[in-house]
């Protein structure tokens, strides 16, 4: 079975332990089929047990338990595996104790994923198919596992982020305050009458697609620009990105058309010269 050809004195102790000449087919029988129904028992116990915190916690939080309730049985079934063969449990954990911590070391990145994960789980500022925007990164979450963050963007790309990398970014959750406010500068001509282009902002965004009764629209004046009078015009939306996209653009449509009609000109820059005259040379 196993043979050692050179120890030193201070692993005698583990070799003792790891020593399974001598064992019968029975044994070896008996630690394949206890691994065997701890891998089916782990599989069969995570379904069981993410199906019922399910209804009463976040989904992302019952995967994490029922993952971590599935590894603690692998766990245990390889222990029991290791008492058919003879094998000394207590040495053996040790020896593994101290190679922990030396792969600890060598592996910090997946550890520090692993982690994040966990604490991302149990924070719980998205959970799936919430829709986020994280690093610049745009989109739906798809999945939440102990190392990565997977997102599906509106451009039906997948983008899976690392979980340390996740936890320590600026995370917007769109989804969770139900709804959402978009702002659009507008710009009118110097000589407006301005009364009359708010209310014709205020028509055309109140009449677009999308657009929200309450909280209701604003139409605010934000300052003289250098080419134009300024204002911002405020509405809320469902929260949802498409929705953010297609109402910001019926806003705009609208608000073209009103200003058109009320005879309002957006002006493009401009900038005056003035000439000094000619000089000596």
């Amino acid at each position: 079975m196993f043979t050692w050809l050179r120890v030193d004195t201070d692993d005698e102790a583990l070799v003792d332990a790891l020593q399974t000449d001598g064992i019968d087919g029975w044994s070896w029988a008996t630690a394949g089929i206890t691994i065997v129904v701890a891998f089916v028992a782990s599989r069969i116990l995570k379904f069981v047990v993410e199906r019922t915190l399910r209804k009463r916690m976040d989904a992302a939080l019952a995967l994490l338990i029922a993952r971590l309730v599935g590894y603690l049985v692998i766990v245990v079934g390889l222990i029991y595996a290791l008492e058919a063969l003879g094998v000394a449990i207590g040495p053996v954990l040790g020896a593994l104790g101290i190679a922990g911590i030396a792969l600890a070391f060598a592996f910090q990145d997946i550890l520090e994923n692993f982690v994040a994960g966990i604490l991302l789980q149990l924070k719980r500022p998205f959970t799936f198919g919430d829709q986020v925007s994280i690093n610049d990164h745009e989109g739906t979450v798809r999945t939440i596992d102990s190392r990565l963050v997977t997102i599906d963007t509106p451009d039906g790309e997948t983008i899976m982020i690392p979980s340390a990398t996740v936890i320590k970014a600026d995370i917007n959750n769109y989804t969770t305050g139900g709804e959402r406010r978009t702002t659009i500068p507008v710009g009118v001509a110097y000589g407006t009458d301005l009364r009359a282009a708010r209310d014709a902002l205020d028509r055309a965004v109140r009449s677009a697609d999308g657009v929200q009764e309450r909280p209701e629209p604003e139409v605010l004046f934000e300052g003289f620009g250098n080419s134009s009078i300024d204002f911002v015009v405020r509405f809320w939306h469902d929260p949802s990105i498409a929705s953010f996209w297609t109402t910001r653009s019926e806003v705009g449509f609208a608000i073209d058309v009103a200003l058109a009609e009320a005879g309002i000109t957006i002006p493009f820059p401009q900038r005056t010269l003035h000439w000094a005259g000619p000089t000596e040379d």
